[in-house]
């Protein structure tokens, strides 16, 4: 028995938000003061750290549960099972609902229940629910569907991906302009195949020092209400952290699955900052002392953005469909998946297609 991704679907929102449109914005340091550089040095040196030249931004009238069930809808059809078929909705995100225009989460009920309210399904035997991973979610969920099938509780599950980080930033801080909204979905079921699917995977909670590197925190403009809380974090402590924790972690889950480092075909890395990934996986093959092949790392984030929870599998969706030059996937395939976000956590996983 092998446990595979059937189906897979993702939404990218058509609203596109430029580097320019963040010309006019009033960045501010943490304390309130105005930095000295003007905003079009500000974008510039954005652009060149994290490759992001435009990201996507949800209509006012939808939110995160909203396009987690387009994607879904996507994947199940591509999967072509029926919905009431399914064991379980896992849903990846970091903030639940949040209206446009307005600052406050609703997970109440959580995302899951919502999706499938949405996708009408009936079966109460369809367990739903949230998880709250940070960026990782997706990867995570993928992990807990694996265990529910190997442990004969389920034979089908949907694991969904879903964020509207549009909603949460503030904008007098120049690290909003990383962040983006999406959905991606993937349908995980038991095959007869052999030697296919998940081979192994990894995870690691590193909170001791590192849990509040990226946390809610009042805005740079001193003059909001400091109880209003936004997406706020410790770019340089979270780059020196998954530099040295992520390759090694995607060693591990490499070095457990029994596969030949040069049989790895494509890497799906959490799509947060270009310089930060491509030195991520320079790192990984250095641990292995391989050349770093080429084109073996996807990039979604030029135009797309980090829409945490969804960035992979989007990318995988992208990928699967022929939707991103230079990048395919055969039968056979070794690919590894890997994250790291908020809390902090990494996990990696190695599964051939």
């Amino acid at each position: 028995m092998s446990i595979k991704i059937t189906g897979s679907g993702s939404y990218i929102p058509g609203n596109i938000e430029k580097n320019s449109g963040f010309h006019n914005h009033e960045f501010l340091n943490t304390d309130g003061s105005y930095i000295e550089s003007t905003n079009d040095v500000i974008v510039k040196k954005f652009e060149a750290i994290t490759g992001i030249i435009e990201r996507r931004y949800v209509d006012a009238h939808l939110t995160a549960s909203d396009i987690g069930a387009f994607a879904a809808e996507k994947a199940i059809g591509h999967a072509n099972i029926d919905p009431e078929t399914l064991d379980y909705i896992i849903t990846a995100h970091n903030f639940g609902d949040v209206k446009h225009q307005t600052i406050q989460s609703d997970i109440l009920p959580g995302l899951a229940a919502r999706i499938k309210h949405t996708l009408r399904i009936k079966n109460p035997k369809c367990v739903a629910y949230d998880i709250l991973f940070g960026c990782p979610g997706w990867v995570e969920g993928v992990i807990q569907a694996q265990a529910f099938i190997k442990a004969g509780m389920a034979k089908k599950c949907l694991v969904i991906g879903t964020e509207t980080l549009s909603r949460v930033v503030d904008k007098h801080d120049r690290d909003s302009m990383i962040f983006s909204d999406g959905a991606g979905a993937t349908v995980i079921e038991a095959t007869d195949e052999k030697d296919s699917g998940i081979l192994a995977h990894e995870t690691a909670s590193f909170t001791y020092d590192e849990a509040y590197y990226l946390h809610f925190g009042k805005s740079n403009n001193t003059r909001l209400d400091p109880d209003t809380r936004y997406i706020k974090m410790h770019g340089r402590k979270i780059y020196e952290f998954a530099l040295t924790q992520v390759p090694k972690a995607m060693k591990t889950c490499l070095d457990n699955s029994g596969v030949d480092i040069k049989d790895v075909k494509k890497i799906f890395i959490h799509q947060a900052n270009e310089k930060m990934d491509e030195a991520i996986i320079k790192r990984f093959y250095r641990l292995y002392k391989t050349p770093e092949p080429k084109d073996v790392t996807p990039m979604s984030i030029h135009t797309l953005g980090n829409s945490s929870v969804a960035t992979i599998p989007t990318l995988f969706d992208l990928v699967k469909r022929n939707k991103l030059k230079n990048h395919t996937l055969t039968t056979g395939d070794v690919i590894i998946f890997a994250s790291v976000g908020a809390g902090m956590h990494i996990n990696a996983m190695v599964y051939r297609y």
